[in-house]
């Protein structure tokens, strides 16, 4: 275990502010404590000499040595004690007692103390605003919920006791145990970050479980989970999703990839499965817990009953799994072990009459197939089948494999005792066949996530000077958003731009068309004015001899849409040939807990209505980049369908991890989108770029 050991291992535990009145929480506490803890339970409180037959001492200066204080008093005096617990040694605090941020100004200033003493201190603080802990080793809860957990492998952390409360209610009669459960509360001090590298380094924690409404800091969360999911399986519920980031966002990448999003894309890089029930949390957990990881998507059903079959059938279909296609040899071996009317390929059906040694008989036959990597067993309650019998034969032919089982001993008390002997044995029963398929496809997720090699971003060579050169401009302006007058920033970091020219009167745009072979494209340039197609601020296809007339009108139409926008000038850019390719967006939007969401997608002025994209947190490497080409539905149009030259992909990958540095090098760059990056046979580049930046940001970022 790691520096919060002593959280969930003391020997010694304080309530602060115990008391032996009926219906208080300090009472609460301490009778959870003296009734279930191993180790020494100390109640303080100024007031009392005794409370519930306990010795009660008056302060933390006369008390023990305490390992762990749960401070149950009034907000107005938290801070106070936990100086004292400070001053006597105890590192180890949980603060029961709500009335700090979640309250307004006068608690947000206690919290910031509570945090600066933690500092000075180096004290492991548990909330405030918490229901408290609970380690079932030893016995202790010292929270104020109603009962203790049964003891399991599974730790549980969660941003509502409610939450806690209810779930450990319903886990008790569900026979799910666990090994720590954490209310993190106002996440002052410790936060999930801190519980899922405790948990890791624990070898009795299997699976780490959680229900989270927000986590403060993306960024170091994305990168700790990755390293705990390489051998510890994280699933978390998280609530709380909002449009709120999307709304506030000027870009198109801003208003296409809300904090929902980033949310989605930090969980899914950081290895963590999202699940979207209470009951899907445990479905997950349960299988992850006992079970062996697949070597092969493929399933194999077996069962007594055609209808339960097929149901299951159809939800290894919906999943990332497969039904396994057994082999010659094995569909050899069913015809002769079972009936003429049983089907012998999958899913098996032993038919209504099948009893114990014929289930089994078709298990082992299964589990010895090659195609096959986990099974499900489903039954039907009969007069010939013992459910009972069956758990202990099932158990038996598990024992024997490497093979991961689960079943759906469908019905309600006929199942129950089967149903705990099977839990006993780590091997989880679900009612419903499309449950006990998810907990199989949980398990192959964690396979392929910790079986994935490590996605290192590539660092290229890039003129970063230069790049904050540009950047920089928006310090001159009145607003501080960039737009076409700025492409030389992607050319600083390596992003291809056509041949182009920004000008000031109708006649240089002439001479700069003149040097353009062929017609060009002429679009207005001024920071006010972000849909330019929209007011006819862009001309495509303009001959060299009419560019002195379109130059005219676009300005006019400009003037006439928006009088009081400072016009730069007209962008002259060469025409970029569309039969052959295909425009995309790439882009970035600033989230507020993980960062850099990068975007890629189908581009062009129907972004916004289309939105086929897909988001990462940068940076990311190669294998990241590829992903998003292919998570799109028009990935197979850049990849060359129906006839269409392949674009050059490898180039799209490349400007995505270019995009990725240059982001994660300028915090001060907000949201960005380079709309339509052109992606064409032979190459990819970037036509229009409109970016924000945080001016502030920038003059602290390093030159």
């Amino acid at each position: 275990m790691g520096r919060l050991s002593a959280l969930f291992d003391p020997e010694t535990v304080a309530v602060v502010g115990a008391t032996d009145r009926e219906g208080a929480v300090g009472r609460a506490i301490l009778e959870n404590l003296r009734d279930g803890f191993d180790g020494e339970v100390v109640p303080i409180n100024p007031s009392r000499e005794t409370v519930l037959g306990l010795e009660c001492y008056p302060d933390a200066k006369s008390a023990p040595p305490i390992e762990l204080a749960v401070v149950v008093v009034p907000p107005d005096i938290v801070i106070e004690s936990i100086q004292e617990l400070a001053e006597t040694g105890t590192e180890n605090i949980v603060v029961i007692t709500a009335g700090f941020a979640e309250t307004g100004s006068e608690g947000a200033k206690r919290e910031r103390r509570l945090r600066e003493l933690a500092a000075e201190h180096d004290l492991n603080v548990v909330g405030p605003n918490s229901l408290g802990i609970m380690a079932t080793p030893n016995g202790m809860n010292a929270s104020f919920a109603p009962q203790t957990p049964l003891e399991g492998s599974i730790s549980f952390l969660s941003q509502s006791g409610a939450f806690i409360t209810a779930v450990l209610d319903w886990a008790t009669d569900e026979g799910i145990g666990f090994q720590d459960v954490v209310s993190i509360g106002n996440k002052a001090v410790l936060d999930e970050t801190d519980f899922i590298r405790e948990w890791d380094d624990d070898p009795a924690t299997d699976v780490i479980i959680g229900y989270l409404e927000d986590i403060d800091d993306g960024q170091t969360f994305l990168t700790d989970a990755r390293e705990v999911t390489d051998e510890t399986p994280i699933v978390l519920v998280k609530s709380g999703r909002t449009d709120a980031g999307a709304k506030a966002a000027s870009s198109h990448t801003g208003a296409i990839a809300g904090s929902e999003r980033a949310y989605e894309a930090g969980l899914e890089q950081a290895g963590v499965l999202r699940a979207h029930s209470v009951q899907e949390l445990f479905d997950y957990a349960r299988a992850l817990a006992g079970l062996p990881e697949p070597d092969t998507d493929g399933v194999a059903v077996v069962t007594n009953a055609g209808g339960p079959g097929v149901l299951t059938t159809d939800a290894v279909g919906d999943s990332r799994l497969e039904i396994a296609d057994f082999t010659d040899e094995t569909v050899a071996a069913l015809t002769e072990a079972l009936p003429d009317e049983a089907n012998v390929y999958n899913p098996i059906d032993a038919i209504g009459d099948a009893d114990v040694d014929r289930f089994g008989e078709a298990l082992e036959i299964a589990l010895a197939d090659p195609n096959v990597g986990s099974a499900v067993v489903v039954a039907a309650p009969t007069a010939v089948l013992s459910y009972d019998d069956l758990a202990e034969t099932v158990i038996e032919i598990r024992e024997t494999h490497e093979t991961p089982v689960v079943t759906c001993l469908m019905g309600g008390k006929r199942a129950r005792d089967a149903e705990a002997t099977l839990r006993e044995a780590g091997i989880p029963n679900y009612f419903d066949p499309s449950r006990a398929v998810s907990g199989l496809d949980a398990l192959a997720r964690f396979r392929d996530i910790h079986e994935q090699p490590t996605d290192e971003p590539e660092t290229f060579d890039v003129d970063r000077e230069r790049a904050r050169e540009i950047l920089s401009r928006a310090t001159r302006r009145d607003n501080n958003r960039l737009g076409v007058e700025s492409m030389d920033l992607l050319e600083a970091y390596g992003i291809s731009t056509p041949t182009g020219e920004i000008v000031n009167d109708p006649e240089r745009a002439r001479e700069v068309a003149k040097s353009i072979e062929g017609d060009v494209v002429m679009k207005i340039v001024s920071p006010e004015i972000s849909h330019k197609s929209d007011i006819g601020g862009v001309k495509v296809g303009v001959a060299t001899d009419d560019v002195y007339d379109a130059y005219e009108d676009i300005v006019a139409r400009a003037r006439n849409y928006q009088p009081d926008a400072r016009i730069i000038g007209v962008q002259i850019q060469e025409l970029i040939d569309l039969e052959t390719a295909t425009e995309t967006i790439v882009g970035m939007n600033r989230d507020p807990q993980f960062g850099p969401l990068l975007l890629f997608g189908l581009g062009g002025i129907f972004v916004e209505i289309i939105e086929d994209t897909s988001v990462r947190i940068a940076p990311i490497g190669e294998r990241e980049a590829r992903e998003m080409i292919d998570e799109i539905q028009a990935a197979p149009l850049l990849r060359g369908a129906r006839g269409r030259e392949p674009a050059d992909v490898d180039g799209i990958i490349e400007t995505i991890q270019r995009l990725s540095q240059l982001v994660t090098d300028f915090p001060s760059i907000l949201e960005l989108d380079i709309n339509p990056l052109v992606a064409g046979p032979d190459g990819v580049q970037a036509i229009d770029l409109r970016l924000t930046v945080d001016t502030d940001e920038l003059d602290t970022e390093e030159p």
